[in-house]
């Protein structure tokens, strides 16, 4: 009798073991089957990308060779391949680049737009701001009237907040474009912000008392000679390490386009 029962509890459990499968199986089948395909496609998307960063760099380098050899046409041409393949960083670089040429084209609008798109083409805020901060300086160029300053104003203070690694040069920046439209006092009040404040670059801090002492002294005519000072955003490798932040290991820090 006790073998009897067994056998019938050996069944109950094989059946309950079989609807379970049943049930079971082609859920966990298609997980699986799920899982391999994200899998496969994360694998091929890691791999086009590796082949476009690659195809960015030649171009990139083969833009570089280019403007040493003074081949302007080739030079443009290897930038933009290397813009329109390219991740982020070698679109910013190669986008930023090419505002260089456009600039010595006397395209400065061009050059702007190019710069623009080059800030938007990075997560990276080093290459971003610095993008940045090069189309402001062309805005800056000249007199500026109250919608220039109100545009340059907009771009400029997302750059000024803490923990952004040109900031020094975004305030510095904004302190010249109002003194450019007679706000003395917060333009001053600026300088000496920054002529006093941490970790302001030296360049930036002997300009900012350079231009406490226009302001004090009435010396309009060297305001000019300030801004034109500017215009050398410094190389990564001349920031502090707060302020570098974490540039690609593959990107050079683009020529400053000519003015």
């Amino acid at each position: 009798m006790v073998d009897v029962f067994e056998q019938v509890e050996e069944d109950l459990r094989s059946d309950r073991y079989s609807r379970m499968a049943r049930r079971w199986l082609p859920i966990v089948g298609g997980v699986l089957a799920l899982a391999l395909a994200l899998a496969l496609a994360w694998w091929g998307w890691d791999t086009w990308q590796t082949s476009q960063a690659n195809k960015a760099s030649v171009a990139y380098d083969r833009g570089m060779e280019a403007l040493q050899a003074n081949n302007v046409t080739g030079a443009d041409s290897a930038f933009a391949e290397a813009a329109k393949v390219g991740n982020g960083a070698y679109k910013a670089l190669a986008l930023s680049q090419q505002a260089g040429l456009a600039l010595q084209r006397n395209d400065k609008d061009g050059a702007v737009r190019l710069l623009e798109q080059a800030a938007k083409a990075s997560r990276d805020p080093l290459l971003s701001d610095q993008a940045s901060l090069k189309a402001v300086f062309l805005l800056m160029e000249g007199r500026i009237d109250a919608a220039t300053f109100a545009d340059i104003q907009k771009r400029l203070e997302p750059l000024t907040k803490e923990g952004r690694p040109l900031r020094a040069f975004a305030q510095e920046a904004l302190a010249l474009a109002q003194l450019q439209m007679g706000q003395t006092q917060p333009a001053r009040a600026a300088f000496v912000q920054l002529q006093l404040g941490q970790d302001v670059p030296e360049q930036v801090r002997q300009r900012a008392q350079a231009a406490i002492d226009t302001i004090d002294t009435g010396i309009a005519p060297a305001l000019p000679q300030i801004v034109g000072g500017m215009d050398a955003i410094p190389p990564t490798s001349s920031l502090t390490p707060e302020q570098r932040g974490q540039a690609p290991a593959a990107s050079a820090t683009p020529a400053a386009p000519a003015q």
